[in-house]
């Protein structure tokens, strides 16, 4: 390691509705040294996810915000560089929440070790990391989709939604996905073998999802929130589930949008709704990324990655992510691989 000094991404200020890059600071620091049974782990891709946005916010949730002047929380990829622990060696690759920054000294417990050899290593942020394991978890523990059924998938050439829809596929479900642009859902059809994908930036998505989903509804993903999901609302069917992820569409408003809606529709069509976090399901982990390890390198499970280069590009991408400016997982590569 020839590297003296590193870069970490702090919070300066809290933003108030959509975060601006001047919300951030860029630190350079010695890089730091670990004690007894610690690990110095020099980062390679920074995982940038929606669920950021929520931990800018000083308000109670499921997890604590970062403060001002911390680290910003995130995942990462990286390369165990120097360990005082048996269980690491230097030259492995690791994944773990280190955050925003190029090097860090972690605790063992808090690093999984990634096999080179299974996939890209850059898939343990995304389809065999937390993303894959969201919607593993969504469709198998919490939506429970039968074969033969429908399944709409918003935010469907994302990182957790192109997984969810292929996993519908795989348990043998007519998959629909929702997606904004013709780009994004030719990719969603033609690459990943969805049955069918609505544009919903083209007009009536109402009448567009009617047309897709003939059947009606019968399962739901849950990632955006807003107009797209009251859309999807009026086509569930009877005893519908829906497993709500995220709300994408909602990240940066300062007040909750107008609600709740259509709940009347609930109640008559006995719609079940359960919001879960991927966490919920931790102890089931290692067999869930087997099974995904298994299904990606049969090539029954593809994925596509968006990668921007250099931890000075993070928050911009941070803010394009919210928009939904990222055509598949995002990341920031923060160095080399070897």
């Amino acid at each position: 390691m020839t590297a003296k000094t590193y870069r970490r991404v702090v919070v300066a200020a809290r933003p108030s509705g959509e975060p601006k890059e001047s919300d951030f600071r860029i630190e350079t620091l010695p890089i730091p040294e670990p004690g007894p049974k610690e690990v110095l782990v020099r980062a390679i891709y920074l995982s940038l996810d929606p669920y950021m946005r929520g931990r800018l916010r000083d308000v109670p949730s499921y997890a604590p915000p970062v403060g001002i002047g911390e680290v910003m929380v995130g995942g990462v990829v990286g390369e165990v560089v120097k360990s005082y622990h048996p269980a690491f060696k230097a030259g492995e690759f690791v994944e773990g929440r280190m955050g925003w920054q190029e090097y860090a000294v972690v605790e063992p417990s808090e690093l999984r070790k990634v096999d080179p050899a299974l996939a890209p290593i850059s898939t343990a942020n995304g389809v065999l990391g937390m993303p894959g394991l969201t919607a593993y978890f969504g469709l198998f523990s919490v939506a429970e989709p039968k074969p033969g059924e429908t399944v709409a998938i918003s935010a469907a050439s994302g990182a957790v939604g192109q997984v969810a829809g292929q996993l519908a596929k795989i348990m043998g479900c007519r998959a629909v996905g929702i997606a904004g642009g013709q780009a994004k859902c030719d990719f969603v059809q033609r690459e990943l073998g969805f049955d069918a994908c609505v544009d919903y930036k083209a007009g009536d998505l109402d009448a567009a999802l009617r047309a897709a989903c003939p059947a009606g509804i019968d399962v739901y993903f849950e990632n955006v929130g807003g107009p797209v999901s009251d859309a999807v609302f009026r086509q569930l069917n009877m005893f519908a589930r829906i497993a709500a992820c995220g709300s994408v569409s909602q990240a940066n408003n300062e007040t909750p949008a107008q609600g709740p809606r259509l709940l009347g529709l609930f109640t008559g069509r006995r719609v079940r709704l359960q919001g879960f976090i991927v966490s919920d399901f931790r102890d089931h982990n290692p067999a869930a990324l087997r099974r995904l390890g298994q299904w990606v390198k049969s090539g029954r499970i593809k994925y596509r990655e968006d990668i921007v280069d250099g931890i000075e590009r993070a928050p911009a991408a941070f803010i394009g992510l919210l928009r939904g400016e990222n055509f598949g997982k995002l990341q920031v590569r923060l160095g080399p691989e070897a």
